[in-house]
């Protein structure tokens, strides 16, 4: 398989709009059986096409697709105490009709689905073949990754403050409309940069944006201002590759070695996990492609209830980081620094074909979720999965 064909799409689908694709609901079983996967691993074509056994034997086998850096957990590992409930009896509603949870993951075709409350597993299960090694891919969850380590490199000093011109860390962008834009406004998703994000016209820029990243970084920086930095939501998918750029020139390191240090060893992942890069010499792309272990993501989702704060007190963010991230920005009431929000206090890391956490901060709820969706988006898979999560949320406040 030619690298390019696959990393050139890597660099569109993580940022897919809702509204890209239709839903199409499914009500078959799948199932590949791990061993098999080599014989059934994509050959060619986008990964926005994958279909079938090819589309599961892709995800859980990244690293033989493309270039990857790694992320390597440490000594000691973080316990996950079981509290196991019975979810037999769980209903959730969509359109009228009623769904339980072999429903659910049957419909959203779910490769593990994760519940943690006050830091206990509640719930741990698996479909499509995967079990608890199985590292999958993220796709736009590693966006609120990138987010978090943002908040590192201010912690440490290597970032002053999100008020900072990206031109001060990527000076190939000085004398472009990238004058003037901070990091606040790339974390926001609000450069006020023109970007065509129409995946249905093949001269639109983010089917024909570079792979290579300096020749992404000139190929944004010749972008025409439409609005002042702040103003506009934008879902801009050259700008996702940008906020880890940036972090990438801040630190002097690759963003994997600094997800390692900062969180994946002194938080105690229990496995390794990978990163796709630009390439094989080239960083990670900002937004897209870590592929971990269904509970190291229960995990990190416990640093970020914790407030980035370590088992021995150290902050890995600042004291208000978390806080500001999940705050709407001007531009968009539904996103903070690149985390998605509900509306009512609840916020979510989110990928296309099904990959999401979500945060329930008041019932101190995580559920974590890995999937394989038949297409990116799809109003009926989201429809199914916001339910499930208010389901699960409510049926554990009435315990």
């Amino acid at each position: 398989m030619k690298l390019r064909g696959l990393l050139q799409p890597l660099l569109v689908l993580f940022c897919l709009s809702p509204a890209w694709a239709l839903a199409q609901s499914g009500d078959q079983v799948r199932w590949l059986d791990p061993a098999t996967d080599a014989q059934n691993l994509p050959t060619d074509g986008s990964i926005l096409f994958w279909s079938g056994d090819e589309q599961i034997a892709g995800f859980r086998n990244i690293p033989l697709l493309s270039p990857v850096r790694h992320v390597s957990r440490g000594d000691q590992v973080m316990p996950l105490p079981r509290a196991e409930r019975d979810f037999s009896m769980l209903r959730y509603q969509v359109n009228g009709e009623t769904f339980d949870l072999d429903d659910y993951m049957r419909h959203n075709h779910v490769g593990g689905v994760l519940v943690l409350r006050d830091g206990e597993i509640m719930l741990e299960r698996y479909g499509l073949g995967n079990d608890e090694d199985t590292q999958w891919v993220s796709f736009s969850m590693t966006k609120s990754v990138v987010s978090l380590l943002t908040g590192a490199a201010i912690a440490d000093g290597y970032i002053s403050s999100v008020d900072d011109p990206i031109t001060d860390y990527l000076p190939q962008l000085r004398g472009s409309s990238y004058d003037g834009v901070s990091v606040k406004h790339v974390l926001q998703m609000a450069s006020g940069t023109d970007w065509n994000e129409d995946y249905a016209d093949p001269a639109s820029d983010v089917a024909t944006s570079p792979s290579d990243m300096l020749a992404l970084m000139q190929f944004m920086g010749e972008k025409a201002r439409v609005a002042e930095p702040g103003e506009r939501f934008n879902y801009n998918t050259g700008e996702t590759n940008l906020a880890g750029a940036i972090v990438r020139a801040a630190i002097g390191n690759n963003l994997a070695a600094y997800l390692t240090q900062k969180i994946w060893q002194p938080w105690g992942m229990e496995s390794d996990a990978t990163w796709i890069s630009h390439g094989p010499y080239g960083g990670e792309l900002g937004g897209c492609c870590l592929s971990p272990v269904l509970r190291d993501w229960g995990r990190l989702a416990l640093l970020v209830m914790n407030g980035g704060v370590l088992h021995d007190g150290t902050r890995v963010v600042p004291e208000d980081w978390i806080a500001e991230s999940t705050e709407p920005s001007p531009g968009s009431d539904n996103y903070g620094y690149l985390w998605w929000l509900n509306g009512d206090g609840t916020y979510r890391a989110s990928g296309i074909f099904g990959q999401g956490i979500y945060f329930n901060p008041g019932e101190n709820l995580i559920i974590v979720v890995q999937g394989a969706w038949p297409q990116a988006t799809g109003a009926s898979f989201a429809m199914h999965r916001d339910s499930f999560f208010n389901a699960v949320a409510a049926s554990l406040n009435d315990d």
